[in-house]
């Protein structure tokens, strides 16, 4: 089914204004992301570029970055939003809660929201079972947590154009990669309609930091202007709307740029009119709010 057939367009300014839970303006949806990278597979991103520019296997030094982030970089994160009472929501592949029990499990006992995002860090389009894999992440992650997976984000956001289908067969209830909007929307499926959740690739520490090579200042700058705007806007009148920001372990938890994201969740508990939310607080409120669009 092609992307127009499953999300008919409808204009923002068309859909009748959302109320967020306890009368707050946005809602602001933190995502963690934690993944396992094979050393048997190209890597997934680069820090380093190989010595010539010619890719190399095994690529020790840029599987060593990503380690860094799994084995120094989330504990940082963790203590900087269990300090603030935040709960994020955690973007995992299933095959973490085996190969970095510890992560998995201090996430799980911290009340973050396992969001489904893949086995192990591979594109969607190289599965070649597809289904197979979404069932099995799904039941890892059910397995590990005591819960069904609600959400899924592929890894690097990819799908192919039956992914829905599969995802929704599967049990997924709300599907990240669609970013097509401030609020969520009603997606088509063989299986029955699921949502899409505003995911970010703006708010997202990759593009800003990794691959447009901004300090992370610029992501704080970014976030705290996307939140002022939007507050705005709900008071004037559009409604509730979701501000959603993303962060890998091994970018943001590292000594240069914690402390920068850590004053950047200060400043946004100042702004007093965010309610700080998971996907599956999101996925419910959606549903309650009656809105089918």
């Amino acid at each position: 089914m092609r992307p127009e057939d499953r999300l008919p367009y409808r204009a923002s300014i068309d859909r009748p204004p959302l109320v967020l839970p306890d009368g707050k303006a946005v809602a602001c949806w933190f995502i963690v992301n934690v993944e396992n990278w094979l050393i048997d597979n190209p890597m997934p991103r680069q820090v380093l570029v190989a010595p010539t520019g010619a890719a190399l296997q095994p690529d020790i030094a840029n599987w060593a970055w990503h380690e860094y982030g799994m084995r120094a970089g989330l504990w940082r994160l963790l203590a900087a939003f269990e300090k603030r009472g935040i709960r994020p929501t955690l973007s995992i592949n299933g095959s973490v809660c085996h190969a970095y029990p510890r992560v998995a499990g201090a996430a799980h006992e911290a009340g973050w929201e396992f969001m489904g995002h893949g086995f192990v860090q591979v594109p969607t389009h190289r599965i070649e079972d597809q289904r197979a894999m979404i069932g099995q992440t799904v039941e890892t992650i059910r397995a590990f947590t005591g819960k069904p997976c609600l959400g899924w984000l592929g890894p690097g956001l990819t799908e192919t154009l039956d992914t829905p289908d599969h995802l929704a067969e599967a049990g997924i209830r709300y599907i990240a990669d669609w970013v097509v909007d401030d609020r969520p929307c009603r997606l088509a499926t063989r299986h029955g309609p699921v949502l899409t959740m505003p995911y970010t690739v703006e708010l997202n520490d990759i593009p800003t930091i990794m691959i447009q090579h901004h300090p992370a200042e610029e992501l704080a700058r970014r976030a705290l202007r996307t939140a002022e705007r939007l507050v705005r806007e709900a008071k004037a009148g559009d409604g509730g709307k979701i501000m959603s920001i993303a962060i890998h372990p091994y970018i943001t938890g590292v000594p240069h740029r914690i402390d920068i994201f850590e004053a950047l969740l200060d400043d946004l508990i100042l702004l007093g009119d965010l309610a700080f939310l998971q996907g599956r607080d999101l996925h419910d409120w959606y549903l309650a709010s009656g809105d089918d669009t």
